[in-house]
């Protein structure tokens, strides 16, 4: 079967729901298609910065996401009890001076609650197999043989992406030889419910962030990090680079996950009528919780730009893809410095809080560290 529209997006995920549910606002004709049976019950992000929520704002689901998840004001960059660096938003010049934890499958239900409240749908489940183009379309095939024919392709297929690879453009960049624990846990107290604590310890890193249901995510370096992790290995987690003096008890692990971070971004984010966003146009490491809100806010602009272009100006598009690309390359610098700096080798991690406990103490750091995590660095 062959159908028409006039912007098949690959991906239903957070970035291509927000990608259809901008364009579907705008009157658009939008196909969503993803190979799983249904959404995400998974969650590797959990944050929203400020600048995401105004963004969001334009779709109509900022309210939704603020009411559903936790607002914080607080991120520390500490060492056990020591505080080496306060970050505080609530000064920050915005509407939403706070970051919103909330799972991911929550996001994206609240995505495509949208997207169905606007006339949309996603096809499930269907994996992109072929893609052709034209001056004037794109046509993309399914693993069903349904052919779909549209304007414009979005990839939002995720970091192995089907459709960036069959239009030719390539994502280099490293894998760094660091292994990330990721474990959602209950404790029986212990442990701030009111800030996100980036703790350095000499063990090494660890992200302590409560989470709206009142359990916490843990994401700690481990050199062979386990696949199902436990009660013993969280709580191990905790003793060896949490807080000294709470001795906070792990009760449960509700979902844990492991996987390597990735330091990549694509060439380019377009390739004739096939446009990039979210993880198939860049991927980093998870340090300060940029991703899914770089993510985000590719899809705003870009609907945005997709909008202009169905009305016969692409130069929106151009400019998306650059100007994106770019902000990218800046999150992912960000990402890495904050990775590095939490695991710097052994010997030198004494010298390295010693210094961050000085340089925190300056109200300039404190800002822009702020700035740099919530999304608008030079406001």
């Amino acid at each position: 079967m062959t159908r028409n529209a006039e912007v098949v997006v690959v991906g239903a995920g957070p970035v291509g729901l927000a990608v259809a549910v901008g364009l579907r606002l705008k009157g658009h004709d939008v196909v969503v298609v993803d190979r799983q049976t249904e959404g995400t019950n998974t969650s590797r992000a959990c944050v929203i910065h400020p600048r995401t929520l105004e963004v969001l704002d334009e779709l109509g689901v900022t309210k939704r996401l603020v009411q559903l998840g936790l607002q914080l004001q607080d991120f520390a960059i500490r060492s056990g009890d020591q505080e080496l660096i306060p970050v505080n938003f609530a000064d920050l010049p915005t509407a939403y001076p706070f970051v919103t934890m909330i799972p991911q499958p929550v996001t994206e239900q609240v995505l495509l609650d949208r997207l169905v409240e606007l006339g949309g749908s996603v096809l499930r489940p269907y994996a992109a197999t072929g893609l052709t183009q034209s001056a004037d379309g794109a046509s993309v095939t399914l693993d069903n043989g349904d052919v779909i024919d549209a304007r414009y392709v979005v990839a939002a297929d995720g970091m192995h992406s089907t459709i960036r690879e069959l239009a030719g453009l390539r994502m280099p960049g490293n894998t760094l030889e660091l292994s990330l624990s990721l474990v959602d846990v209950r404790v029986a107290g212990g442990l701030p419910t009111d800030e996100v604590g980036l703790y350095f310890a000499s063990a090494g890193m660890l992200v302590v962030a409560p989470l709206p249901d009142g359990s916490f995510r843990l994401v700690a370096e481990v050199e062979d990090a386990p696949e199902h992790p436990d009660v013993a290995f969280a709580q191990q987690l905790l003793a060896d680079r949490g807080p000294r003096t709470a001795h906070p008890e792990v009760t449960e692990v509700v979902w844990g996950s492991r996987f390597r971070i990735h330091e990549r971004v694509a060439d380019k984010y377009r390739a004739g009528r096939v446009l990039l966003a979210g993880d198939a146009a860049h991927t980093h490491s998870p340090a300060g919780g940029q991703g899914m809100n770089l993510g985000l806010r590719d899809a705003v602009t870009l609907a945005d730009a997709l909008d202009q272009a169905l009305k016969g100006d692409e130069s929106g598009l151009d400019a998306y893809a650059t100007k994106s690309r770019s902000e990218a390359v800046r999150v992912i610098g960000l990402a890495h410095r904050l990775t590095r700096l939490a695991n710097v080798p052994y010997a030198v991690r004494p010298v390295r809080n010693a210094v961050l406990r000085l340089v925190g103490r300056v109200g300039k750091t404190q800002t822009g560290l702020a700035k740099q995590l919530a999304g608008f660095p030079e406001r």
